[in-house]
């Protein structure tokens, strides 16, 4: 069972390493491989997933081991960054902030106001888009959402996110490549949408940043 068409790269390696655990050690494996996806998210759910149900479908182990196993690994890996960000604080973030360039104390307060507000929705939804679906349980951490809150919602999003890949590699077989290539366009906008606000973040920050020191030299030339 290989990951993908051989392109000599180190994701290619990288997936077959992952997905090699399930000729080893089963639906274990799947479960194993999703952990490692959410702690390092080049890692792609996206191949190992179908892989668990292709390997369903030709009865290495059964579709409910593959589901359960693959969704109990997103919860373990969830929880890894939760303890994470638990463990960063927001007041160790504040610190932080104030020592990066662009960056305020006050920048920590507004998401962690945000993430109070949403972070139910974020935490469901953000199971279900790459990348964001690691970095999410960070903030959940760092404001001590409620851990069975918290464990609950990671494993409703996970288990729909995990349900798609999976049942895709089951039924679609060797063509279960068809499905990747959506996913890794859902990525690729994913990822521009990202980019894209750090870089309008940056713009607002730089362009406020140059107008306050342009008030200031007007006050002093001024007095």
């Amino acid at each position: 069972m290989t990951a993908s068409p051989a392109d000599g790269s180190w994701l290619t390696a990288l997936s077959d390493w992952a997905v090699s655990l399930m000729d080893v050690i089963g639906p274990i494996g799947a479960g194993l491989a999703i952990a490692l996806e959410n702690l390092f998210p080049p890692l792609p759910s996206e191949v190992i997933l179908p892989l668990a149900g292709l390997a369903a479908s030709r009865g290495s182990f059964t579709l409910i081991e593959a589901l359960a196993w693959t969704t109990a690994g997103s919860i373990v890996g969830a929880f890894a960054l939760y303890g994470l960000g638990a463990w960063l604080g927001a007041d160790r973030l504040r610190r932080l902030a104030a020592h990066i360039p662009l960056l305020h104390p006050e920048d920590i307060d507004r998401t962690v106001a945000w993430f109070q507000r949403h972070g139910v929705k974020a935490i469901f939804f953000g199971r279900m888009l790459p990348v964001f679906r690691s970095l999410i349980s960070i903030p959940a951490g760092i404001t001590r959402m409620p851990l069975l809150k918290f464990g609950l919602l990671t494993a409703a999003g996970s288990l729909i996110w995990n349900s798609i890949f999976v049942l895709s590699g089951f039924f679609l077989g060797e063509s279960w490549h068809v499905v990747e290539q959506y996913a890794e366009i859902l990525q690729y906008i994913v990822i521009i949408g990202a980019v894209g606000g750090v870089a309008f973040f940056i713009h607002r920050r730089v362009r406020s940043l140059l107008e306050h020191r342009r008030n200031g030299a007007v006050e002093d030339g001024a007095s």
